[in-house]
């Protein structure tokens, strides 16, 4: 979890690239995402989730299957390079 918290101090989202966003209202604390992704997720104490909100290309798989994992479905991912490239 140190590796997420610093990163997290560092990050500058990536224009064009892998956004992730938790509905923090929705989510519940079951952490299944920190169990799938746990590179990307970390929840600290009952309620505090720190994600990575600009992951690289390469956590796609692994932020694809905590957002699968959600059991209320709290987690989004958007691509938007994919997005303008599906429109062309």
């Amino acid at each position: 979890m140190p590796g997420l918290l610093a990163r997290m101090s560092a990050i500058s989202a990536k224009p064009g690239g892998l956004r992730v966003s938790v509905d923090l209202n929705r989510c519940q604390g079951y952490a299944q995402c920190c169990y799938a992704a746990p590179e990307q997720f970390a929840l600290h104490g009952h309620e505090a989730l720190f994600y990575d909100p600009a992951p690289s290309a390469e956590a796609w798989g692994a932020v694809e299957r905590a957002r699968v994992a959600c059991p209320v479905q709290a987690i989004r991912l958007e691509c938007p390079t994919a997005d303008r490239d599906a429109e062309s």
